[in-house]
């Protein structure tokens, strides 16, 4: 069975045609067994986009609706949805119309082919220049942290196979960075060059605070980032000890020389700089650590459809 996971945030106006689009086209390459699971984000809509799910869900037996009772993130999303999907193969899919089914074909002849894992990769996105360049920034994170192999080109349009959907199911952190899952999982990766559509209607739901949470959530796959900062300090003291070996006999040699009150302060202010930065991002691993331990949730089911009774609020098994 081909489970597709789609995350929903206000997209009311465009989840009924991605799916009825989405089944057609595996209608038509003869892979006709297959299910939706729909995952509303917690949409600030006035429960819009969860009314669409629920009368997908009523209408057609092949969908899945799981509503969030909070705003958990586009990953968080995936990865309710990947609990949820009972299918042996899994696709990730936009809710705005980007990732048109009508590329499917092209990913599914690598996916044949014996890869683990297939990407949809856009030659020319259809992103605003200050999301073309969050993505670019993360990218380049990722290949420094979590040894992404540089020509890889990734998105949010993938298939996956049910042995790397469990391995990302069974991550329990409450912050989900589904690239860091997949890299950890399997280096049997391939990507595949998909048409970029224009989005149906709205707009992105990445604003800057979402981008910048997003790559924070890099940092729990890897410590390279302490170790930077490790090089980083022994650099900047080492360049110190110089720095004043210079200074010292600098004096002897010229005892008139005033010492510079402005190149002080500026040492001063660096060096404390570079602690907070550090400090901070020691601090970063140490909160989410606690976070952890104390078993903060990555989602909340608020509801499903189709159900046997009353909805019920859930935390995901541990």
């Amino acid at each position: 069975m081909y489970s597709i996971i789609i995350p929903c945030y206000r997209s009311a106006e465009t989840i009924e045609t991605v799916v009825e689009t989405t089944a057609a086209e595996m209608e038509r390459l003869g892979r006709r067994d297959f299910e939706f699971v729909l995952v509303d984000d917690c949409s600030p809509d006035q429960g819009a986009t969860l009314a669409s799910l629920r009368e997908l869900a009523a209408r057609l037996p092949y969908v899945k609706v799981v509503g969030l009772a909070k705003n958990s993130g586009q990953h968080n999303a995936i990865m309710a949805g990947l609990r949820e999907a009972s299918g042996d193969v899994f696709i990730s899919m936009d809710d705005d119309g980007q990732t048109r089914p009508s590329e499917l074909h092209k990913m599914f002849v690598a996916f044949d082919s014996g890869y683990d894992v297939v990407y949809g990769a856009y030659p020319i996105k259809k992103e605003n220049l200050f999301r073309r360049f969050g993505s670019w920034f993360n990218k380049m994170c990722s290949v420094v942290f979590l040894g992404r192999p540089k020509d890889l080109r990734t998105s949010s349009f993938w298939i996956v196979r049910k042995y790397v959907r469990d391995a990302i199911v069974s991550y329990e952190g409450a912050h989900t960075y589904m690239l860091g899952l997949i890299l950890r999982s399997t280096s049997n990766i391939t990507q595949v060059e998909v048409q970029h559509f224009e989005r149906e209607s709205g707009t992105s739901g990445y604003t800057l605070r979402a981008l910048l949470r997003l790559w924070s959530n890099m940092i729990g796959f890897t410590v390279k980032p302490l170790r930077i900062a490790l090089k980083f300090g022994s650099a900047v003291s080492t360049a110190s000890i110089l720095a004043a070996l210079y200074i010292f006999i600098h004096k002897l040699i010229h005892p008139t020389v005033e010492a510079g009150w402005s190149s002080i302060m500026v040492g001063i202010f660096f060096s404390l700089g570079v602690q907070l930065t550090f400090i901070g991002l020691i601090g970063e691993y140490v909160g989410r650590t606690y976070m952890h331990i104390n078993k903060e949730p990555q989602y909340i089911v608020k509801e499903r459809h189709p159900q046997g009774g009353d909805s019920v609020t859930e935390v995901p098994k541990r």
